[in-house]
């Protein structure tokens, strides 16, 4: 007798759009809209990729600080598992020394203008363009476009943001043009302003609009879609669950975070959600809320490519916390050797990129790992001392493991090279396939070799895999 063939049944995976969210109606009738994180339901049935062939996302960033460095006290010893220097010691403690490589001994191979040159140099491979002159400098703004917006064009159109520009410490500088007030330009005087609010921050990426009325603010995005949040619990997986879970908690803990900064907010002239206290900015407070901010919009796939600035070019920021009672730029000119506080104010900054790499690495990635692990992040600043102007022995981090391109934890030295090729690694850490970074013979590094998809072949090859 003939054996019937038995009909074969495939279980296919229950799949869900990666670029879902949950919907909801505040009190007030302002709509809301809740990003959420990647889930393994997003995937497809390896987890390498989402559930419509797309690769999972790598992020590149830009975390920039002003006024340079103390040198003797910025460069490690070693190569691979490099030896903290004093002012790189607030990584280790942070516990994110594995995912950042130190760069030195680089330059700016132009000659040097004091802040526009290595600010236009290490941010868009270029020389500044000028648009005038004030009293002893000059007036300019960046000729080409920024990193961060090279990386925007990359990713541009799989996000629902192109980029993301986040701001901490406030302009305290001078006339000088866009390249001493902004970060991210598209080109000569057409900036992406940082947004130094962070609930009007919050409100853009979570499609809340901003309203200068504490009650608003007191309300939460989550307990609005309260019902969608119980109902898809109920329908993924364990693992799933745990990363909302996690996820719902970050935004609860933003929220909270926002709503006491906004119990003393003045209205909306107030630049941000920590008004001066005495005179001082929150520093720290306001680090802490857009780093949050940064990494819940990275896990939520908002956004690829984003930048922090810290403080700006020549920045006149009051590093107060560490007993400082005048501008940095200042400091920086008129203090005597050893230069306490200049050195001191580096630390400082170090210890909020080490709570923002934190953040990064505490925030699990759907692809496996965490957010910092599928990130390529480049902190710089725009010379090596505010003291001497110098372009030579440029600071430069190269930070995340870039969902495998990068190996993290290594020292490079390169005496004379140039900075260009630091910020191509950069972008080929981000698995960018750019064939080189720069645009005139002073600034461009050209790749040796084409980029390979899955391969980063180029750049400081001691920093990739």
């Amino acid at each position: 007798m003939k054996r019937k063939k038995q009909k074969r049944t495939t279980v296919r995976k229950s799949t869900m759009k990666r670029r879902s969210f949950l919907r909801g109606v505040l009190t007030t009738g302002a709509a809301t809209t809740i990003g959420l994180p990647l889930l393994d339901v997003m995937l497809d049935s390896e987890g390498v990729s989402f559930a419509d062939g797309d690769p999972l996302p790598v992020r590149f960033g830009v975390w920039f600080w002003g006024n340079g460095v103390r040198p003797e006290h910025w460069v490690p010893t070693g190569g691979v598992d490099w030896a903290p220097s004093s002012e790189l010691r607030p990584l280790a403690e942070a516990g994110v020394k594995d995912w950042v490589s130190v760069v030195s001994g680089t330059e700016i191979k132009t000659a040097t203008h004091p802040h526009h040159s290595g600010m236009a140099g290490i941010m868009s491979g270029a020389h500044f363009h000028q648009d005038a002159t004030t009293r002893d400098t000059i007036v300019s703004t960046f000729a080409h476009p920024s990193v961060d917006q090279v990386a925007a064009a990359h990713f541009e159109g799989t996000t629902p943001f192109r980029s993301l520009e986040l701001g901490i410490t406030r302009f305290r500088g001078t006339d000088e043009g866009t390249t001493f007030q902004h970060l991210s330009h598209n080109g000569p005087n057409n900036v992406n302003p940082s947004e130094y609010s962070p609930s009007r921050a919050f409100g853009r990426l979570f499609d809340t609009p901003f309203d200068a009325e504490i009650d608003l603010a007191r309300q939460s995005v989550l307990d609005s879609v309260g019902a969608q949040i119980r109902d898809l619990q109920s329908r993924v997986s364990r693992s799933d669950r745990a990363r909302l879970e996690q996820h719902f908690e970050s935004v609860r803990a933003l929220e909270l975070r926002l709503a006491a900064g906004e119990s003393s907010c003045m209205r909306p002239a107030n630049p941000g959600d920590f008004p001066d206290v005495g005179g001082r900015e929150q520093i720290r407070e306001q680090n802490e809320a857009m780093s949050d901010l940064c990494a819940l919009a990275l896990a939520c796939d908002l956004t690829r490519a984003f930048s922090m600035f810290f403080s700006t070019a020549g920045s006149g920021v009051i590093m107060w916390p560490v007993g400082a009672s005048n501008g940095l730029h200042g400091i920086n000119h008129n203090e005597s050797a050893p230069f306490p506080i200049a050195h001191a104010a580096t630390i400082y900054t170090m210890e909020q990129f080490g709570y923002f790499l934190a953040k990064l690495r505490d925030t699990p990635d759907a692809a496996g790992g965490n957010v910092l692990d599928r990130c390529s992040i480049l902190a710089t600043t725009e010379l090596s001392e505010g003291r001497t102007h110098s372009n030579q022995e440029f600071p430069i981090l190269i930070c995340g493991k870039g969902g495998g391109a990068l190996r993290g934890n290594v020292h490079h030295r390169a005496v004379g090279a140039n900075a260009s090729e630091a910020v191509l690694t950069a972008l080929r850490g981000a698995c960018i396939p750019a064939a080189s970074f720069g645009v005139d013979e002073d600034y461009l590094y050209r790749g040796r070799t084409l980029f390979s998809p899955g391969r980063a072949t180029d750049g400081f090859s001691a920093l990739l895999t």
